[in-house]
């Protein structure tokens, strides 16, 4: 191996450090405890050192945003593959996708909010749009396209199903929603909005 590919290994594993470390610190006590100061202590390196990777905090977020998308777009598409079955339909396959989102946004709450919530510096919806946040919206409309209905535009109904979902995700989180009624109200955005 060559001087220069291990560097290039080894600035992609501080790179990963830095991202994982600061996923871990959000996930413990909130976004607000992830500074580069803190970042730089717990993975023994100056902040000069982060900052040759990250222009700052918004990067990071940025960053773990994407790593979030790419493991929810995973868990969707695992949850509606295993909802597959000689016996399943698609109403089976879009109650697996709302589960998984909502068990997604509750056990991951920082990755969540960097992915939603945050100003991690990325486009939606637009061209530039990061691939992993194009792949985690492809996920949703795989198995939504299927009962969006005649005349309705697949990735128009995604997008209301999507917000439908993240309205659920929010409120839940914020203490705003029974936790007893998560399943009722799973099946009432399937059966009412998606009508399978």
């Amino acid at each position: 191996m060559s001087v220069k590919e291990r560097k290039e290994r080894e600035r992609a594993e501080r790179e990963r450090l830095i991202v994982a470390t600061a996923r871990e610190l959000a996930e413990q006590q909130g976004w607000d405890a992830v500074t580069t100061r803190r970042l730089a202590e717990r993975i023994e390196y100056s902040q000069p050192v982060l900052y040759s990777h990250f222009r700052g905090k918004r990067e990071i977020i940025g960053a773990v945003a994407l790593e979030g998308a790419t493991e929810m777009a995973a868990a969707l598409r695992a949850a509606t593959s295993a909802a597959t079955s000689a016996t399943d339909g698609p109403r089976e396959r879009v109650a697996a996708l709302a589960r998984a989102y909502l068990d997604f946004a509750e056990h991951n709450p920082a990755v969540y909010d960097a992915l939603f919530q945050l100003d991690g510096g990325l486009a939606y919806a637009q061209e530039d749009t990061p691939e992993p946040l194009k792949d985690a919206f492809a996920a949703l409309l795989d198995c939504l396209a299927e009962v969006a209905g005649d005349g309705v535009h697949p990735g128009l109904f995604t997008e209301v199903f999507w917000a439908g979902l993240h309205g659920l995700a929010t409120l839940t989180r914020a203490g705003r929603l029974l936790p007893e009624d998560a399943e009722p109200r799973v099946e009432l955005l399937v059966d009412r909005l998606a009508m399978v």
